[in-house]
């Protein structure tokens, strides 16, 4: 799934959107677009006009937020950076909502593959995590 050409991690989604869609059976990646689409209906629509979506620039970017899913997922599923499972824990108990507790990483995420980005360096793990406690802490810690 992973590419720097944003057409094709595009055609990722709608493939996978398209045989879920007809019930066929998910290869690689898909799934993970799935379950990242189940739980934003709202771009459900966008998977339908392949055609109109593929190329265009939409704002805020429903590519951008469901890989941002995918990637936090992939990080809770293996711990990494440590520690990171044990924050969403706290966050989904605080909040009551896995998917809430998911938006509020997702900032953090964002923020440190931004700065990463504009440095020209890889990310900063440590920061990152720091920035999820932070977020994690009760707001009588802050």
């Amino acid at each position: 799934m992973w590419s720097n050409d944003r057409g094709s991690l595009r055609k990722v989604f709608f493939s996978g959107w398209r045989r879920f869609r007809s019930q066929q059976p998910l290869a690689g990646a898909e799934g993970l677009v799935v379950e990242a689409l189940l739980a934003h209906p709202e771009y459900q629509p966008l998977m339908e006009r392949e055609d109109e979506t593929l190329w265009a620039d939409l704002e805020p970017n429903p590519f951008l937020h469901m890989s941002l899913h995918i990637a936090l997922n992939e990080q809770l599923g293996i711990d990494r950076p440590p520690g990171i499972k044990a924050v969403f824990d706290r966050l989904r108990a605080t909040s009551g909502d896995a998917h809430k507790a998911q938006h509020l990483m997702m900032e953090c995420l964002a923020e440190v593959l931004w700065e990463a980005q504009s440095q020209g360096r890889m990310p900063d793990e440590e920061a990152y995590i720091r920035r999820l406690r932070d977020v994690a802490r009760p707001s009588v810690d802050r």
